[in-house]
């Protein structure tokens, strides 16, 4: 586990121009991404915000409609890497205070983030779901999964993948969730599987389908967000 200050932001507005005046020797692609990071107010505003990707706001921007993140909860963050997310969720239940806390999960390093704990772990080892609920002191009361298989261009493919993600996510997360908990996952257009979905439904009370307006226009990801877990009666 780890704490600590945050780093600087990376990429900030003046780091993207340089790159981008200097593109000589690019591809188009690139030049193209390096264009859009600079004109994209989310990006300016991460770095005008000290967040540390613009997938920030899409955790605020669903928190902000659905209400999941309470100070002093416990909240897992799957998939934590760089951390975006935990430092949203960590003000949010306000675990500097000592009330909430935020465990982030991830295979990957993550830079320390103030009153976030870190665990370098994989989530779906034998002895992850104890390991977890010994760092958050108990149950999870919301569980999150930004989490995303790299894209392969092929849409059928890219689908399975992060459907593959989610339903690993929402499987471990009926593992560690307290009754009346929350589930958070990324899915691509088209929602969940109907296996999935109805899973969904049987284990929470209310299950939407959302695309928060940070999410760019020509993403094809949205968020389904499951609230009112019923407990382990229900569980599949």
């Amino acid at each position: 586990m780890a704490r600590g200050r945050p780093s600087e932001p990376r990429g900030t507005r003046g780091e993207i121009t340089k790159r981008l005046r200097t593109a000589k020797g690019r591809g188009l692609s690139s030049v193209r991404w390096l264009s859009r990071q600079i004109k994209d107010p989310y990006v300016v505003a991460a770095n005008r915000d000290g967040l540390r990707s613009r997938a920030a706001y899409k955790l605020i921007e669903l928190d902000d409609r659905f209400h999941f993140l309470k100070p002093g909860i416990r909240v897992l963050d799957l998939g934590a890497a760089p951390g975006g997310w935990s430092l949203v969720a960590a003000d949010r239940v306000k675990a500097a205070s000592g009330t909430g806390r935020v465990v982030a999960v991830d295979l990957l390093e993550i830079e320390p983030i103030p009153d976030v704990d870190i665990l370098l772990l994989d989530f779906m080892a034998e002895d992850a779901p104890e390991r977890m609920k010994t760092a958050l002191d108990g149950l999870a009361d919301v569980v999150l999964s930004d989490m995303a298989a790299p894209a392969t261009g092929h849409a059928p493919t890219d689908h399975l993948r992060i459907m593959g993600l989610l339903e690993v996510a929402h499987d471990f997360a009926v593992s560690v969730l307290a009754p009346g908990g929350s589930f958070v996952g990324k899915v691509l257009r088209g929602g969940t599987e109907r296996e999935l979905l109805v899973s969904l439904k049987r284990n929470f009370t209310e299950v939407r389908h959302v695309k928060p307006p940070a999410s760019r226009k020509d993403s094809a990801e949205i968020y389904v967000v499951a609230l009112g877990f019923r407990g382990a009666a229900a569980k599949s």
